[in-house]
């Protein structure tokens, strides 16, 4: 029998996938809620338990009363205050450790390496539970960047190079050569809404997401779906870029039907193609 997976729950869809890549399989799997994170609905067939952020304790010893042997992290987490964190003892360990004093990457590539080499799990990636959401290489429907486009992709991830290892986003805005956004803290949908205004004429811009250089890819692989087509073309858009093999890929199927109804491509791209040592921290 598969090892039982344990999901970290906070925000978006991905725990629904992964709950429903887990029956799929009969794999047996227990989901910690993360309270005022993860959506009800989403888990509340699937054994779980809520436990508030800052309560590392409950959870931990939770899922070694479940069983759990793999742990996967699964949805944008808002970072909290530390007046709103409350931390027990071992988040408090966390703490002193000075992981709020990170930035989103550091922060979870810290916990990773606590969840292994101090408490003894083994933490695996979304893409190894869901292979089949991962991003392919090329154009996903029945539109492809033209040159004007091909060239502020290029662009996009030679910003996104430099900009990646100072941990600030993973998305960028590029129209005829000229950045109008990059994404922090707000996220890709805040970011596509900003930069609508900030549309030139001609033809529009494209949205290049990619993992940081040097991400830690079991803890936050950048994701698109859908709404996120909607809300590029709501910005004008002509398409949108993202990472093959490491980027997930929701509702495929109506992703491309949305770009093919708005005459916008989405392509997966090997952002070494464009810097040749981009997956390496700079």
């Amino acid at each position: 029998m598969a090892v039982k997976l344990g999901i970290l729950a906070g925000g978006g869809p991905l725990p629904g996938y992964l709950v429903e890549a887990c029956r799929a399989s009969d794999r047996p799997v227990f989901v910690i809620a993360l309270e005022g994170q993860a959506d009800p609905d989403i888990i509340a067939d699937t054994p779980h338990a809520w436990v508030r952020l800052g309560a590392a304790g409950e959870a931990l010893d939770r899922l070694r009363a479940e069983g759990v042997g793999e742990i996967v992290m699964a949805g944008p987490v808002r970072r909290p205050t530390l007046r709103e964190l409350r931390p027990d003892r071992r988040a408090a360990k966390f703490l002193g450790m000075g992981l709020l004093k990170k930035g989103d990457d550091g922060l979870l590539g810290a916990l990773v390496r606590a969840l292994e080499e101090e408490e003894g799990f083994r933490v695996v990636g979304a893409n190894d539970v869901l292979a089949e959401l991962a991003a392919p290489s090329g154009p996903f429907g029945g539109f492809k960047p033209d040159d004007e486009s091909d060239a502020d992709i290029a662009h996009g991830v030679r910003v996104l190079h430099r900009t990646g290892p100072l941990d600030i986003g993973q998305a960028v805005i590029v129209q005829q050569g000229i950045v109008l956004g990059l994404e922090a803290a707000e996220g890709t949908r805040a970011l596509l809404e900003r930069c609508g205004p900030l549309r030139r004429d001609g033809r529009g811009g494209v949205l290049v997401k990619l993992h940081k250089p040097g991400q830690e890819m079991r803890a936050d692989m950048p994701s698109i779906g859908p709404e996120t087509i909607r809300a590029a073309r709501g910005a004008g858009l002509a398409g949108v870029a993202v990472a093959a093999g490491s980027t997930l890929v929701f509702e495929k199927d109506a992703l491309i039907a949305e770009a093919d109804a708005a005459g916008m491509f989405v392509i997966g791209i090997l952002p070494a193609d464009y810097v040749d040592d981009y997956d390496t921290a700079s």
